[in-house]
């Protein structure tokens, strides 16, 4: 090293470029220390960062200089080794977190870091450097979770990379509420983004959930009966040979038996088509006078219409259906598309999925309750008592698992279960979704920057309804790296991963070039944008905080982008060659964004662009002054 950058470390001492991370981010380490910034390296063998007192500063130096001690350099105040610790997640604060004596995601990140720091040479001059600032306050921390740090110490860092109370934005339960309150912010419909969600627990919106499940079912069986051919029912293919691993939870329709002298069900389309004019109506507000139940609670039996509805979707029973309810059908399902904005990707078999509402990576709740029995008299093993996500095509299913589970505190939602996607537009027949970076560098005002880059997620089996283990239908990398890596079709990448420039030459090879920059794009921006303004006043907000996000997006067959969920402390440990670049772009760029414009506000930024700025809103200054009106009553002449 040359005599100048000898120095440097010390020039940045004199002006407090100090920086400390916490977690497995070397890129973050590397950039700031090529920038000339000291690190103030975090104890390995603890959890929590606080300021060190200079007296024992003092006593570490003294026994450095005898020759004593074989401890880390810099070594903080601990937290005793061995204490309960949060479970790494996607979401601040966690609801569960794991029980200490299994091995949770928290661990593996701290032995991440530990290997990185370790690869380093332990007597260059960074590690002098760090020993020196060991009781300084670090101007910028890059941390994997606040609950580490020392809030005294967090309080007196300048810049920091997380904020707090992100439950309304990063929780599943929490965006599907906040989501709710959207009407008040913009005029845009909810059901134009977002795949329908309730919170299952909150009795108002199990009751909605259950009324949804009937309705959705109508339509299914009107769609249903317009897609046979002849007498064959539509949907009845065998299923392919499963690839799922012990303890998976595996939730398909069944293949056809329907056997000649089957029912017919010569009602059900009539009753369906009977629902579907009543549910128009309340669409129409006919019913806004009505004191009574909604009428498609009440028209018609529906424990015994599902049970039907359930032969005719999953087991291939027939259908009688006359020309007049074929017109009718489709005369019904024209109306309810410009009602509906989701009637396109509901599909016709009614597929659900069920979420942990805190929980990340598609992890269960570890746990639970055995013995239960199935509705239709199968034993749940104790595996699903308490899974993680699970899709399912039952109503009763769903109310099983959900209440197989207890939340630890009545005022918390244990699940939540969403309108799953089934006409998803699929790559080679295999289903992918989108990771989408966004910062956001204020609450108040709202600034977002958005990543002009991002990659793609594929599972790792083809896309099919009638197979819905999680190797078909969930593209988390966590989960999908439990599965063999080899692909049906060639063509899929095998570590499953593709660039939005990938994503954008295959879409060119389809005729829909334009599809990625006139709707995807669009789509995803706007999604993000009334997202956080719906959390934005439930946000913990800290001035020279921001944070960079991970929104997950679902593309339909229309190219039109649903959103998912919303991830906080997004993974930045590549899973391919095409992460590994890209996760190295994004915190490169966001050092720029956060450090560099701060001098030069011309600087270049990289893929980031500026997606909003809220304009800043004057307030009034209340605090002592006198508000009272003061005035008289007037008398008659």
């Amino acid at each position: 090293r040359t005599g100048w950058g000898r120095l440097s470390p010390l020039l940045s001492l004199q002006e407090k470029k100090i920086f400390a991370v916490q977690g497995p981010y070397p890129v973050i380490r590397r950039l700031l220390r090529d920038r000339g910034w000291v690190e103030r390296k975090l104890p390995r063998n603890g959890k929590h960062l606080k300021q060190q007192p200079s007296s024992q500063k003092k006593r570490q130096v003294e026994k450095r200089a005898s020759g004593g001690g074989g401890g880390e350099l810099g070594e903080a105040v601990l937290k005793p080794h061995g204490g309960a610790q949060p479970s790494l997640g996607t979401t601040e604060p966690l609801h569960y977190p794991q029980p200490h004596s299994k091995k949770n995601k928290g661990e593996e990140e701290d032995k991440k870091e530990d290997k990185e720091q370790c690869n380093e040479d332990p007597d260059d001059i960074h590690d002098l450097m760090s020993f020196l600032v060991q009781d300084q306050v670090p101007n910028f921390l890059w941390t994997i979770r606040l609950s580490s740090v020392d809030q005294e110490l967090l309080q007196r860092i300048e810049v920091v990379n997380r904020y707090p109370q992100l439950h309304a934005l990063c929780t599943k339960e929490g965006l599907c509420q906040s989501l709710q309150n959207l009407s008040w912010f913009e005029q845009v419909d909810l059901n134009t983004f977002f795949p329908r969600c309730y919170r299952l627990g909150i009795v108002e919106e199990e009751e909605a959930f259950i009324e949804d499940f009937r309705l959705t079912a109508a339509r299914n069986l009107l769609k249903l009966a317009l897609e046979k051919v002849g007498d064959r029912p539509v949907g009845t293919e065998q299923p392919p040979k499963s690839n799922t691993v012990p303890g998976d939870h595996v939730s398909h329709p069944m293949p056809s038996t329907a056997e000649p002298g089957s029912p017919l069900y010569p009602h059900l389309v009539q009753e369906a088509l009977e629902v579907c004019e009543q549910h128009l109506g309340i669409l129409g507000h006919q019913d806004i006078d009505r004191e009574t139940p909604s009428p498609c609670r009440t028209c018609i039996a529906w424990d015994r219409f599902l049970q039907e509805y359930y032969r005719v979707a999953h087991e291939g029973a027939k259908l009688v259906l006359s020309r007049e309810q074929r017109k009718q059908c489709q005369e019904v399902l024209q109306r309810l598309g410009k009602k509906l904005p989701q009637l396109g990707i509901e599909g016709n078999l009614n597929v659900w999925i069920l979420k942990p509402s805190a929980k990340s990576r598609g992890r269960g709740k570890a746990g639970g309750s055995m013995g239960h029995t199935h509705p239709h008299g199968e034993g749940i093993p104790s595996s699903l008592c308490c899974p993680g996500i699970v899709c399912a095509t039952r109503l009763e299913e769903v109310l099983e698992l959900s209440r197989s589970c207890t939340a630890p505190s009545p005022r918390v939602c244990e699940w939540v279960v969403q309108k799953y996607v089934e006409q998803p537009l699929t790559i080679f027949d295999t289903k992918f979704d989108i990771r989408q970076w966004f910062v956001v560098t204020d609450w108040k005002p709202l600034t977002v920057w958005f990543y002009r880059d991002c990659y793609l997620r594929f599972c790792s089996q083809p896309f099919s309804l009638r197979r819905l283990e999680p190797a078909r239908h969930l593209c988390n990398v966590s989960i999908q790296k439990r599965y063999k890596t080899s692909q049906p079709d060639p063509r899929v990448p095998t570590d499953k991963i593709w660039s939005n420039k990938q994503f954008q030459a295959y879409l060119a090879q389809l005729g829909r070039a334009d599809a990625w920059h006139r709707v995807m794009v669009p789509g995803m921006k706007a999604a993000i944008l009334n997202a956080l303004r719906c959390a934005q006043d439930q946000v913990g907000s800290r001035k020279g905080s921001f944070e960079l996000f991970g929104a997950d997006f679902l593309i339909g067959e229309d190219c039109q982008p649903w959103l998912l969920e919303i991830n906080s402390c997004p993974t930045m440990s590549p899973s391919s060659a095409v992460t590994r670049r890209l996760c190295a772009n994004v915190q490169r760029d966001t050092l720029r964004l956060v450090l560099d414009r701060k001098d030069n506000p011309t600087c270049s930024i990289g893929a980031f662009e500026l997606l909003y700025k809220e304009a800043a809103v004057p307030t009034c200054l209340h605090v002592g002054l006198k508000l009272m009106v003061e005035g008289s009553s007037l008398k008659k002449p």
